[in-house]
């Protein structure tokens, strides 16, 4: 996020009356089956928010409201994002919600191969077999499954039913094209919202209801899942996950006047700390694995830097120049795994599906020996999706939330346990 973003977002966009000074936006990134740990951070979060509310308040029959206003989400993110935003309406409990979808999600929910057992005795015959499977559905594996469980779980009527009592404002899922290269925010909002769709270089938005085909095609892992046709400007483009070209994470929060963002990333910043020192030549595994984190390379940390650094400066002009410039800081908070998350799936590789791991095991895929044991375990994290990995992923956010309680219930704007109420006049 620029300087430049903050001056246009403040400058040329309508100011918004019914927006709440602390209103919260949330941004979840991108990455498979490692998103799981965005549900343990947001359980987190639903307990913490659930603590520090007035003792009247449960004792009412209306839910704690929703904590977030802006929804923004990438990949699998974006799939997290579609389901708290329809959920909305039921208030705080959307949160852990969320994390109990998770706990029940298995892989033949979401993606599905078909291999015999024998196939992982010789990569010719798994070659056959996934060259059979891109045939039959433009990728190495058939989602088919998946775009059942979206149906299933992603109330989309629910969605505009929140978005029309301003329960939320806006329900944002990027997605990537491979027609044009460029970079799109699809956007739902209430029909009379003020904010109009945007274009800089290389991504741009879009106002449309978002359908269970702009979930498939954000989360639309290249290669592993097949591209996923969209109409824009009138004509249907092919789009890919939306974490390929992804510059700027935050700016689509920022372009709708948020000035605080929670983002949740699943980033590998230890990623290295598995690299084995040798000098053989890197295995299928390597390469797979190498590939995956290229694709979803994390630019948050950089886009999070520079928006901290950008907004540190403006707060720290004198106070008459910063009443008189019309634009504000933001506050931004990012949460990322403070453990490996590929040393985490390395432990439960075995849960893979039969027909997958022996499919990428006889592709030398899931190669164990001569140092690959990192890129193998990288390349099954995006695919786990099984109990003994995603619970280990949810336990492993709601610990790194509590382990920073301090700063959330700051951002939050949480009082403190025993402070006083105001009076009611």
């Amino acid at each position: 996020m620029s300087l430049d973003t903050l001056i246009t977002h403040n400058t040329l966009l309508p100011v918004q009356p019914d927006v709440a000074p602390d209103a919260c936006a949330l941004v979840l990134m991108g990455g498979g089956a490692r998103t799981a740990y965005q549900a343990g951070v947001l359980k987190a979060v639903a307990t913490l928010l659930a603590k520090r509310l007035p003792p009247a308040s449960a004792k009412t029959a209306t839910p704690p409201p929703f904590p977030f206003q802006w929804l923004f989400g990438t990949s699998a993110g974006a799939l997290n994002a579609s389901y708290l935003a329809s959920q909305a309406t039921r208030g705080l409990v959307a949160l852990p919600g969320l994390a109990s979808f998770w706990s029940t999600l298995r892989s033949e929910q979401v993606y599905r191969l078909e291999a015999p057992g024998w196939v992982r005795a010789n990569r010719v015959v798994a070659g056959l077999v996934l060259a059979r499977q891109v045939r039959r559905h433009r990728a190495l594996l058939d989602t088919l499954p998946l775009v059942d469980t979206l149906h299933r779980v992603i109330d989309l009527d629910n969605l505009e039913r929140s978005l029309t009592q301003r329960t939320i404002h806006v329900l944002g899922v990027t997605a990537s094209s491979y027609t044009t290269g460029e970079h799109w925010t699809f956007c739902q909002t209430r029909p009379d919202h003020p904010i109009r769709p945007w274009q800089r270089p290389g991504r741009r938005a879009d106002f449309q209801p978002i359908t269970i085909e702009h979930l498939m095609a954000s989360s639309a892992i290249p290669f592993l899942f097949p591209a996923v046709p969209l109409w824009v400007d009138g004509h249907k483009e092919y789009f890919g996950d939306g974490s390929m070209r992804q510059l700027s994470p935050l700016s689509p929060a920022i372009q709708f006047g948020a000035r605080r963002v929670l983002v949740i990333g699943v980033g590998q910043p230890q990623r290295a700390g598995m690299a084995a020192r040798t000098s053989d030549e890197p295995t299928a595994g390597t390469i797979a694995g190498h590939a995956m984190a290229s694709v979803f390379h994390d630019t948050l940390q950089a886009d999070v830097e520079q928006t901290q650094r950008v907004s540190q400066t403006l707060a720290r002009l004198p106070a008459a120049l910063s009443a008189a410039l019309p634009y504000r800081p933001v506050d931004v908070l990012s949460i990322q795994p403070s453990f490996s998350l590929d040393e985490l799936a390395q432990k439960h590789m075995r849960e893979l599906p039969r027909a997958t791991r022996n499919t990428l095991a006889g592709l030398g895929a899931l190669e164990t020996g001569r140092g690959a044991a990192g890129s193998a375990a990288s390349l099954a994290s995006y695919l786990l999706f099984e109990p003994g990995f995603i619970n280990a992923l949810i336990e492993l956010g709601e610990h790194d939330a509590w382990r920073r309680k301090d700063e959330l219930e700051a951002f939050l704007g949480m009082p403190a346990p025993n402070a006083a109420m105001p009076a009611v006049p």
